[in-house]
């Protein structure tokens, strides 16, 4: 079975699972004492009780206030993150997982089991303990392939375990408990969808934990980097465009967007540093491409940095990363006029030959055309040609200082040593061209370069995630077919018939495999007599259990009983008795393989339409089929093949 890792195996990034685990768990004392003053406050008329709450009421709030900031500062805890070898890459942002309650299913499920199954619960034991070592195991994945693989065995387990024990029309008594990844504060609900929700949010995170630890400087590494990125972008988003009324922050439509949007723009940093590496050669071409690709991360960034500072993101996301992204979109800037002052500077004047593709790929260089000469006169004239790069210098040196200027400006960054390291290496890098390029006898002004156009030749793809590379089997197999024995279908007791052959057989005609349906009964013949309804489906045969069997197994079974006659189990469903009830049963299975359940929690269609206050407090799955699901549950369609026995 699948093992989480040691969460004792203290590890740097162990070590901050915990401290974050210790602080959810002071969040959580914190928020119900705050829960507790404020009913009080609210239902005492005593004016020195108010004021003794109000002064605990304050003090709870600066406590939880303290606790976030710590918690703040564990989510900017990059570097525990980022790969160990020495080599110079700027972090990336990863997230950290959400934390969860254990959660004790046994009870609830075997008496689910005994009521609505008929089973004795007792006997489910064994898979009740297993699924629920598979949640624990869960919350402490390895940060490598087999960690995700475990996430997703357990989510597409969720899905058995829905159609099994989660009725549409009532709630079992469980309730899940998840931590907001951001701000530690608690949230739970009876909704599995809250459950599948957070597991998939956690498979995103632990994308960007993959991610981040790469080492970039090699192109294995790059691509590994952009993959896992990509694989983070597509989990947030599938859980943005699948779930609604997210009853936590770090699951609202506001931040999924802001997530998607920055590993979107951490993709695109990796491509711009694949180009570096790939292009050793230094022409004019690929120096323009380099100045393009810098020039879309900072686009990408710039949009991220607008994401984080909306009004329900603003006060959520850690000021360390707002101006991370802030000091990227600048840094990028910087970075995009300095190679376009390099392509210009450093290689020789086009010649007759190249000027053609020179000038057409310049002519979509800038945003705006620069000033001054004609193309053709400034790609050949160095003078003009130093002029301009000297303009893109000077824009690059402000850009390079500001990016220093707003780094300053956070304490958690100030204390990363890499990003500092990275900032202060291209600005003397830009300084240095300058002062190179600068001749004493300049007496122009230098002008003002125009920006550069974003664009880049590998654009980030959000890939969704792909569940059925991880193939699970139904833990609750032994209850039945998930197309009759499920959570929604309602069937009366079982009933064991006696029958004995007559000179024209058992007098019914069976249709279809496990399980096998009675399609009709013969007026008058042995099983009409014996109270065979058709729509009754056979579960067993002289004891055999036959939920299972095949559509020739149980004629088999039939065939070989002697004149002793045979012994029939069956059960009618309650929703589908008289005629066509078989037509019914295939036309209920499609239905049941397609619909993702919308609203677990109460069955309120309508309230879902008009989106009313009490609506957003249960966290649904969104009733829009994506086009992709991997499951179908696996039914039988029921052919024309029936025969008489």
């Amino acid at each position: 079975s699948q093992q989480g890792c040691d969460p004792f195996a203290q590890t740097q990034r162990s070590k901050l699972q915990h401290r974050r685990a210790r602080i959810n768990q002071q969040i959580n004392k914190e928020m119900r004492m705050r829960a507790g003053a404020e009913n009080l406050f609210r239902a005492t008329s005593n004016h020195k009780v108010k004021e003794t709450v109000a002064l605990e009421l304050s003090y709870v709030n600066s406590n939880l206030q303290l606790l976030k900031e710590e918690l703040e500062e564990l989510n900017s805890s990059m570097d525990v993150y980022q790969n160990d070898r020495e080599s110079i890459s700027v972090p990336m942002i990863p997230l950290g997982l959400k934390e969860t309650k254990e959660l004790d299913l046994l009870v609830p499920l075997k008496d689910f089991i005994s009521e609505h199954y008929g089973e004795e619960g007792v006997l489910f034991e064994k898979e009740i303990k297993e699924f629920m070592e598979l949640r624990q195991a869960m919350r402490t994945p390895s940060r490598s392939e087999a960690g995700l693989e475990l996430l997703m065995e357990y989510y597409n387990q969720l899905h058995f375990l829905d159609s099994r024990f989660f009725p549409p029309t009532k709630s079992l008594n469980i309730f899940f408990h998840w931590y907001d990844s951001l701000t530690g504060v608690p949230s739970h609900q009876r909704a599995l969808a809250f459950e599948k929700g957070s597991v998939l949010f956690n498979i995103g995170a632990l994308y960007t934990q993959i991610g981040a630890r790469q080492d970039r400087a090699s192109l294995p590494g790059l691509n590994q980097a952009i993959d896992a990125f990509q694989k983070a972008a597509g989990a947030f988003n599938y859980l943005k465009e699948n779930f609604s009324n997210a009853p936590s922050l770090d699951m609202s439509a506001a931040s999924l967007n802001m997530l998607v949007r920055l590993m979107v723009a951490q993709v695109q940093e990796c491509v711009f540093e694949k180009m570096t590496l790939l292009h050793a050669q230094h022409d004019f071409l690929a120096r323009l491409q380099l100045a393009h690709e810098a020039a879309k991360v900072e686009d990408v960034y710039s949009l991220v940095h607008q994401t984080m500072t909306q009004t329900h993101v603003k006060d959520y996301v850690p000021f360390s990363w707002t101006t991370m992204v802030h000091v990227k979109s600048e840094h990028f800037k910087a970075l995009s006029h300095y190679f376009a002052a390099i392509a210009l500077c450093d290689c020789p004047a086009a010649s007759d030959a190249e000027l053609p593709e020179h000038e057409k790929a310049f002519i979509q260089f800038h945003v705006t055309m620069p000033e001054g000469p004609s193309l053709r006169v400034l790609l050949q004239d160095p003078e003009e040609r130093r002029k301009l790069g000297k303009a893109h210098l000077k824009k690059a040196i402000m850009k390079h200082e500001e990016a220093m200027r707003i780094h300053g400006l956070c304490k958690i960054l100030r204390k990363m040593d890499i990003l500092q390291e990275v900032l202060s290496f291209a600005h003397k890098r830009s300084l240095s061209k300058y002062s190179e390029i600068d001749h004493e006898e300049d007496f122009f002004e230098t002008g003002d370069a125009p920006d550069i156009q974003p664009k880049t030749h590998q654009k980030p793809e959000i890939k969704s995630p792909n569940f059925s590379q991880v193939k699970v089997t139904d833990l609750f197999h032994r209850l039945g077919p998930l197309s009759v024995f499920s959570a929604k279908n309602k069937w009366y007791p079982a009933r064991r018939v006696h029958l004995v052959r007559g000179e024209n057989g058992f007098g019914f005609t069976l249709r279809g495999d496990s399980p096998v349906l009675i399609a009709g009964v013969i007026p008058g013949g042995c099983a009409a007599e014996a109270g065979l309804k058709e729509g009754d489906y056979i579960i067993s045969v002289n004891g055999k259990d036959c939920r299972w069997s095949k559509h020739a197994e149980v004629v088999q079974l039939l065939k070989s009983t002697g004149e002793e006659g045979v012994e029939i189990g069956v059960i009618t469903l309650q929703s589908l008795e008289g005629p066509k009830a078989a037509d019914k049963k295939a036309g209920a299975m499609s239905l049941g393989s397609g619909m993702l359940k919308s609203n677990k929690e109460n069955n309120r269609k309508s309230l879902m339409n008009s989106k009313s206050a009490s609506t957003l407090l249960v966290w649904s799955k969104k009733s829009k089929r994506s086009k992709k699901s991997t499951y179908g549950v696996p039914f039988t369609t029921v052919g024309d093949n029936e025969v008489m026995y």
